[in-house]
């Protein structure tokens, strides 16, 4: 079963964006109730690393909360999600399959965001049906998950490969991020025969016509294995997805507005619960860094620092 969300935990990617526009739009940010929880908690914990790492900093904080430690690349997300759709997540390597479409340019292949191309789930499940004998020449057994465009495949070919985050990869070459050992060859194998299947197939033709771009392959991450008594914690995080398109986008303008519906919205929520006196925690997450702030003690101390110390939210964010 899904692990519920807990309301007193509120986890936020993409909060810090060190992108071109985003990183000028941080500048002008005005979030006070952001500003406000901050001045009333302290902080936890800090995990910094580079903007090189395949897992990103939302996804190693969302992991810790849930009891899963992995190296980087992976975080069995994957394995996860198949022990909660009533697969033996335990059981064999496993990894998610996401359809994408590649952006061909002149010099280099461009990984565009899935989530901007809208997968029918009847083109999920012909297109599943016509890779399925593919992914079994390579002992791969594919299943359909929830989400239209997005399949778990099981196999020992996943066994010790790391993978980029498609969070990493969106919008970048995708030699830039694809698995490079010799353990990944045949799934770079897989991806071209996949890429020949898929420019004939009649679902691309009729998405032509309807002016979308067509699927031409798929995105292999959440690898990793998720031990049999690897279980979660009682709740996990809300997480909030508010700010991720535009950040992916660097379109900073949106992403300043989704920023602003934030801070009115969970964040105001996530304020109101610590005045209601609940030990409320607040995940930041930016390119580089995640930071977990907690309650700090209720006295005078604390309560003469949330006046006087007020933080500023742009310093903050651009510390990620």
């Amino acid at each position: 079963m899904p692990v519920p969300p807990s309301p007193s935990h509120l986890l936020i990617p993409f909060a810090g964006r060190g992108t071109p526009a985003c990183r000028e739009a941080m500048k002008s940010l005005r979030l006070p109730k952001l500003e406000s929880l901050l001045a009333r908690l302290t902080l936890e914990d800090e995990d910094m690393q580079d903007e090189g790492t395949l897992s990103p900093p939302h996804e190693r904080a969302l992991a810790a909360a849930l009891g899963i430690p992995a190296p980087d690349g992976q975080i069995p997300w994957a394995a996860l999600e198949a022990r909660r759709a009533g697969l033996d997540g335990s059981s064999g390597s496993w990894g998610i399959a996401t359809l994408c479409h590649w952006q061909v340019g002149i010099d280099d292949v461009v990984l565009g965001d899935p989530g901007a191309i809208r997968v029918e789930p009847t083109e999920s499940e012909a297109l599943l049906a016509i890779a399925r004998p593919y992914f079994e020449e390579d002992g791969i057994a594919l299943h359909a998950s929830a989400a239209p465009g997005r399949w778990l495949a099981q196999g020992p070919v996943f066994e010790g490969i790391a993978t980029a985050s498609l969070d990493r990869a969106i919008g970048h070459p995708i030699a830039q991020w694809s698995p490079l050992t010799e353990g990944a060859r045949p799934l770079r194998r897989l991806q071209n025969e996949m890429q020949m299947l898929l420019y004939t197939e009649r679902v691309n033709d009729e998405r032509t016509a309807r002016g979308e771009p067509p699927i031409n392959s798929f995105w292999l991450s959440g690898t990793g294995r998720l031990s049999a008594d690897s279980a979660p914690q009682d709740a996990s995080p809300k997480v909030a997805e508010d700010l991720r398109e535009a950040a992916l986008r660097d379109d900073g303008t949106a992403w300043a507005t989704a920023w602003n519906v934030l801070d009115a919205g969970a964040v105001a929520e996530l304020l109101a619960a610590y005045h209601a006196g609940a030990q409320v925690k607040l995940t930041l997450c930016g390119d580089r860094a995640a930071r977990r702030f907690g309650v700090q003690p209720r006295g005078f101390t604390a309560w003469a620092k949330s006046l006087v110390q007020r933080p500023s939210a742009p310093a903050v964010l651009e510390a990620l």
